[in-house]
């Protein structure tokens, strides 16, 4: 599988997941985006993200290419806490 399929496929499923559980307030345009991807032998990773306001989840792909399975796990964020770093 190329980075370009995987991608697309992952994109997919986010839409799907998207679509189903969170786009429920007539949210029905949309973007996913990648924020974070590796490729290692025949195994992708990907992190992705939608441009929805309220979406507070973050999605991880995986696709095992010896099983040629995708894998999507979703995130909700807990807190964002700021930390000042000082000279």
């Amino acid at each position: 599988m190329t980075n370009e399929e995987f991608i697309m496929m992952a994109k997919l499923e986010v839409k799907k997941y998207t679509y189903d559980n969170v786009a429920r307030n007539g949210t029905s345009l949309f973007h996913v985006y990648v924020v974070w991807q590796a490729k290692v032998l025949q195994n992708h990773k990907a992190l992705l993200a939608t441009d929805i306001e309220d979406d507070q989840h973050y999605y991880e792909a995986t696709y095992n290419g010896d099983k040629k399975q995708l894998y999507l796990d979703v995130y909700n964020k807990q807190e964002n806490k700021c930390i000042e770093v000082g000279n």
